[in-house]
């Protein structure tokens, strides 16, 4: 087991290359994270009539979401308790039972066992049923629409876990009629360590005017300006990191600004933004104007404004499969919400301009960590560390501006503290950084 005390440094500004390509490390992660965690499963609207199911993973473990007769949701290991066969080699469907294809066992849509082949007269009647269930996911619950799942039973709410990031997710999931995602997932492989992407949605303004220049310029986005990092005006948005290691960066009056036909958007939020406004006051209002990078830790992420919403399905310490859906609000038209669908393709879709442009860095930024002596240096992501604070108004720590890496760092410090295999009571009592001692304007 490795010393996490000695992979990430300085307040988490300073990482091991090791993180990036080590297998001992990546079964750790397995382990002691992604066996913990909450992690992102499903929307609701997915999942809309009884019997409606899904199949995605938690880390490397396959699962099925199905939705009950009652109405709620459960979640359990997509493997027979027989032989170890996958049951549903489906995406999504409907189902009144799931039937393994190797010796017909049956499972019923909570995963309990419903038939046995021969159970008379091979098994003699013994087979103890509710012993031979298919593995549950210990909690599953939905924060305003969004479904998670967590083996942990120890694990504290799905609200809890979202902590301060809750606040700034309602900015979008307390709209009139809530959000949908709109699928199904795009998927691709990218040759890199799903840490990486994280880091890089969860905030990184830094690489927009560089990675993305010849992008904006063929779109002719209003974020064009920003193009070769040039000029950089700190009060042009800004960064949050929150104790559960999620994060957000935001540029102000830029929802739209990805959009090549943005008009329609524009005007749709312009007339939502009194609503936003009476519900969730000025803040927040102002927030819902905003384009966001986004992570929820661990691993999945949004880009809201471009309402991309992305899972980094880790394959090992190298590789990831990518999932992406649109996130659109309900009450959308079809016209915009498929304009929606179709930018998103176009910027962050499998072969989407932005995607390429990410996705090529991502892998470079994990395969340079093959080499013995490389992955023994480290990584440094200390940009505005002395800037960063407390705001009178807004929770977690802030920094003004969008190019700084505050969010980086608070997710490698949650990253720390998990793979330390503390409990989530230790967890809890973790003490706060340098910035919390610390205020921003």
């Amino acid at each position: 087991m490795k010393d996490v005390s000695k992979l990430i440094l300085e307040d988490g500004a300073v990482q091991n290359r090791s993180i990036y390509w080590d297998q001992d490390i990546y079964e750790q992660e397995l382990e002691h994270i992604f066996a913990r965690a909450w992690l992102f499963l499903a929307h609701e609207s997915q999942l809309p009539n009884t019997g409606d199911f899904l199949t995605t993973r938690m880390g490397e473990d396959n699962v099925i979401v199905a939705r009950q007769a009652d109405g709620s949701i459960k979640a359990f290991i997509n493997s027979c308790p027989h032989r170890g066969n996958v049951v549903c080699h489906a995406d999504s469907g409907n189902a009144k039972a799931f039937t393994c294809a190797y010796h017909g066992w049956a499972f019923g849509l909570g995963g309990e066992l419903v038939t046995v082949p021969l159970e008379h007269d091979a098994y003699y009647n013994a087979i103890e049923r509710p012993r031979y269930a298919m593995h549950p996911v210990a909690k599953v619950e939905s924060y305003k629409g969004l479904v998670f799942g967590t083996f942990d039973a120890g694990a504290p709410s799905l609200r809890d876990y979202l902590g301060d990031m809750a606040w700034y997710m309602d900015t979008f999931l307390d709209v009139p009629g809530g959000i949908e995602l709109l699928g199904p997932p795009m998927k691709s492989i990218l040759n890199c360590n799903w840490k990486v992407p994280t880091e890089n949605f969860i905030a990184d303004g830094y690489h927009v005017g560089w990675a993305h220049a010849a992008a904006l310029k063929a779109i002719e986005s209003p974020l064009s300006p920003l193009v070769g990092n040039q000029a950089y005006d700190v009060n042009t948005g800004l960064q949050v990191t929150t104790r559960g290691g999620h994060g957000f960066g935001v540029i102000w009056d830029a929802a739209a600004a990805i959009h090549p036909v943005g008009e329609a958007y524009a005007q749709w939020l312009a007339q939502r933004t009194p609503i936003m406004r009476e519900r969730l006051g000025d803040w927040r209002a102002k927030f819902y104007n905003g384009h966001w990078d986004a992570s929820i830790f661990p691993n999945c992420s949004f880009l809201y404004g471009t309402n991309t919403w992305k899972l980094w399905q880790p394959m090992g310490p190298h590789h990831i499969e990518v999932w992406t859906w649109t996130l659109v609000e309900k009450d959308m038209p079809d016209e915009l919400k498929q304009m929606m669908v179709a930018t998103n393709m176009m910027t962050f879709g499998t072969a989407g301009m932005l995607e390429t442009d990410d996705g090529e860095n991502m892998e470079q930024c994990t395969g340079s960590n093959r080499g013995w002596v490389t992955r023994r240096g480290k990584l440094f992501s200390g940009m505005g560390q002395v800037r960063e604070g407390h705001h009178p108004e807004l929770p977690g720590i802030v920094a003004k501006g969008i190019v700084c890496e505050t969010s980086n760092r608070g997710f490698y410090r949650r990253w720390a503290q998990f793979m330390s295999g503390k409990s989530w009571d230790e967890l809890a009592r973790e003490p706060g950084n340098a910035a919390d001692k610390r205020e921003v304007a």
